[in-house]
């Protein structure tokens, strides 16, 4: 049936509820040592030939400590008062490995464990011993010794710097012992750059020294958390010209209504600059709307990438728009704000502040509705399984309103990064794409941020050139980079669009064609009018355009439900879904997510409504946590917030037996704090993290709570797999800022499951050094679809009619 109805949105529907979750916690413990005070005797020995800090005049001491083979690590006690867990590295097969901060009080507070560890074993009134005291923490550890640069590295293992010369380090600095390693850096040769990033628990600089100068700065000043690898952007920019007549060019303008400058809806683009040359693109790109991170850079497009994106994010691809007759309509307009230099690279620069420059230039401008789009990443520091970046997580601060000169919730779309041509063969291409060296590259697995891969259906090369396409009709684009994870971190690419083919004649690698690409805008008009641009860079600027019409048609909704409707609407193509079995696992959906995340974006889906298939949304806000009343506690979860949403029931009870789907995505943007021990966790990376639950036929309110209260606690290792049909499940559902999951069920058992309940778990804004958790709110955004498929049904009046009876009855009171 045509979808030609307007979603329906909701306010104030939601109650909040007391919340009373238990404390869970993991069970997991190393075995016993088999001797235990000889254990105890060579971890103190170990502490014995660490360097003297009073006799050293050092703030602490650096201490690399390794764990047991095979056995867990619990680092509980290492992160208290004096000593400072920076890092904790697990690998399959291989012990694991903690870096500390120790202070000299520290030292001692460690030194006394392991003594009460090894010493005499306390007794019970029976007689009876107990266990040693500290086990766990003196079990998990085989050896401790000072630490050196590479104990603080957190990008790629194979990326350290084996150079004897001068270089660029990213340096992560602890904020309270920032302004010590700051001031005092220089002495020992370091230079220090200007930029800045700022996250709760770190402050990011650029430091350009030698691996001896820069040891010897963190060993005498303290204050370094992390070491990373300065990040570049990625510059296969190249544009292909392809011939075409200019007065396709005057007919094109002439058949086009541009948007008014006084048009709200803006795609703002981070890259090159745009050039405004070009008839196709001068009319809604005003002189004045361009803007640069540096203010000594030139606005104009001097490569082409820029004005390459604005021909898409104007027009889609423009080979349409040029063969049909019809009249057009761009319903938006353009910024540009440069954050990539005309020439080379951004050296020695963190991205992330290049990129808040970028927004914080365009957002000066004016007050509008901005789409971001961000089509440039680095290979510097990937891999990382997902993993955060100091860019992407600025990414994430600025997505969520922490970061940049407004405080606002911002839209922003970012590629997924392209492949190497070089490293396809002639096997299946695939088996290129989904491998680790081919992961999405930062900042793309920024939580907030729609990640956009790259799928094609361009299969057909020109009459009469030979060659065979390398991707099949509606699946991954070659150059698409995937994710290399299976779970944890979010899901990513959020979506995938059209991103060109290529093909092979003869021997590999493979080769592009004009042909198999996007037509779009050349920067050098006139002596070039088109040009093509294909991959994730065409991919993120074609989304743009489509999310931003969704934007301008919802224009009272968040920048985070805008992202949830548009994901939602993503489904696989046929193609995509042959690589698994016709009736798929969990398990068999994670190449699906890994490739092409939830799919390609129907925007009528994503725009309209049908008679039988109905979309709500609610926008919310939650209070997720609350003092313990314990004191020196850490903060517990305050309440959860209910949803009895208006519900088609006598439609659903008509259908009876019949199946129909039920499409549920949860959507709040996070703070991030990407302190090292968090790029381990979840749970402390995000500010808060919200979790949906639907009730079972028949749950009562009561019941419904009280079985959420039992799970909201557990983590990846305690998480129970709820038997009930969720398509995806809570392994992949329940990560990151954006999670959706399908139901598919029995129409009559559908019309008894109207109660969906919104609800906290560990978030680091419950950690106990947050001073007044309950001064801390977050929004979120529900989307839930109804599709009956084929069903001569009208679930849309149904709910249409009961929401006019749910404000009769407001008013009424």
């Amino acid at each position: 049936m045509a979808r030609d109805r307007r979603h329906f949105t909701l306010s104030g529907i939601g109650k909040a509820r007391p919340f009373a979750a238990k404390t869970g916690g993991s069970s997991k413990h190393p075995s016993d040592v088999n001797h235990r005070e000889a254990h105890a005797q060579a971890l103190l020995t170990a502490l014995d030939h660490l360097p003297n800090i009073a006799e050293n005049n050092l703030p602490g001491v650096y201490l690399a400590i390794e764990g047991r083979t095979h056995e867990v690590m619990v680092t509980k006690s290492l992160n208290a008062s004096g000593l400072t867990l920076l890092k904790v590295e697990r690998q399959p097969g291989a012990p694991a490995e903690a870096t500390v901060f120790a202070t000299e009080k520290g030292i001692e507070k460690l030194r006394k464990k392991i003594e009460d560890f090894g010493g005499d074993l306390p007794v019970n009134e029976d007689g009876s011993f107990k266990p040693p005291k500290n086990a766990d923490l003196v079990q998990s550890i085989r050896a401790i010794s000072e630490a050196g640069l590479r104990a603080l590295w957190r990008s790629p293992g194979d990326r350290f710097p084996t150079e004897t010369g001068k270089q660029a380090w990213e340096v992560w600095l602890g904020k309270a012992d920032a302004a010590v390693f700051l001031a005092g850096a220089a002495e020992y040769g370091v230079a220090v750059g200007t930029d800045t990033l700022e996250f709760p628990e770190d402050l990011v600089v650029i430091a350009v020294a030698t691996a001896v100068e820069l040891a010897a700065a963190v060993r005498n000043l303290g204050g370094v958390r992390a070491l990373a690898t300065p990040t570049r952007t990625a510059d296969d920019f190249d544009a292909m010209p392809v011939e075409e007549q200019h007065q396709w060019v005057g007919d094109l303008v002439g058949r086009t209504t541009f948007a008014a400058v006084a048009d709200p809806n803006y795609v703002t683009l981070l890259d090159r600059g745009v050039s405004r040359a070009h008839p196709l693109i001068q009319p809604a790109l005003a002189a004045a709307d361009r803007h640069a991170a540096e203010p000594a850079w030139d606005v104009n497009d001097f490569v082409g990438h820029g004005t390459q994106l604005a021909g898409l994010a104007l027009f889609g691809d423009l080979s349409t728009a040029l063969q049909t007759t019809l009249p057009i309509t761009i319903g938006h307009r353009l910024e540009s704000a440069k954050i990539i230099p005309d020439t080379g690279h951004n050296p020695h620069h963190l991205l992330g502040t290049v990129t808040r420059k970028g927004i914080n230039a365009a957002e000066a401008r004016a007050a509008r509705r901005r789409t971001f789009c961000l089509a440039s990443t680095t290979e510097d520091d990937t891999p990382h399984d997902g993993a955060p970046t100091s860019w992407s997580s600025e990414i994430d601060q600025l997505a969520s309103g922490a970061s940049g000169l407004q405080k606002r919730q911002r839209l922003i779309l970012v590629s997924a990064g392209n492949s190497d041509q070089n490293a396809f063969t002639a096997a299946n291409y695939l088996t290129v794409s989904d491998h680790p060296n081919n992961e999405l590259e930062s900042p793309a697995q920024a939580w907030n941020a729609i990640c956009v891969g790259a799928y094609t259906q361009k299969v057909t090369l020109p009459p009469g050139e030979s060659g065979v396409c390398v991707a099949p009709l509606g699946d991954l684009a070659p150059s698409s980079r995937t994710a290399s994870w299976q779970s944890y971190w979010p899901i990513k690419p959020d979506v995938v669009y059209e991103g060109g083919n290529w093909f092979t004649h003869g021997a590999p690698p493979p080769m592009k064609h004009p042909a198999l690409a996007p037509l779009t805008t050349d920067h050098q008009y006139p002596q070039r009018a088109f040009t093509t641009c294909g991959e994730t860079s065409a991919a993120t600027a074609l989304a743009s355009r489509d999310i931003t019409a969704l934007w301008s048609d919802y224009p009272e909704l968040w920048p985070e439900t805008v992202r949830a409707i548009f994901v939602s609407s993503a489904r696989w193509t046929n193609q995509m879904l042959a690589h698994v079995p016709a009736q798929p696992s969990k398990t068999d959906l994670g190449i699906l997510f890994r490739r092409y995340g939830y799919g390609v974006p129907d925007m009528e889906r994503a725009r309209r409504s049908a008679s039988n298939a109905l979309t709500l949304i609610v926008e919310d806000t939650i209070q997720p946590y609350k003092k313990s009343a314990t004191k020196n506690a850490e903060h517990i979860h305050n309440e959860l917030k209910l949803f009895e949403l208006p519900w088609p029931i006598k439609e659903l009870r008509r259908l009876g037996a019949a199946d129909v789907k039920l499409r549920i995505s949860l959507s709040t943007f996070m703070a991030p704090n990407p302190s090292e021990p968090a790029r381990g966790n979840k749970y402390r990376y995000a500010s808060h993290n919200l979790r949906f639950k639907l009730n079972r036929p028949n749950e009562k309110a009561g019941a419904f709570i009280q079985r959420i209260s039992k799970i909201a606690e557990q983590t990846d290792e305690g998480m129970i797999e709820e038997p009930d049909g969720w398509m995806f499940g809570p392994n992949r559902r329940d990560v990151g800022s954006l999670q959706i999951d399908q139901l598919t069920c029995a129409a009559s058992d559908l019309a008894r499951r109207n109660l969906v309940a919104v609800h906290p778990v560990t978030g680091w804004w419950k950690a106990k050094s947050i001073p007044d958790p309950q001064n801390l709110h977050a929004r979120f955004a529900l989307v839930i679809e109804i599709d009956a498929g084929t069903a001569p049904v009208d679930l849309y009046a149904e709910v249409q009619a009961a929401i006019a009876n749910m404000a009769a009855t407001v008013v009424a009171v």
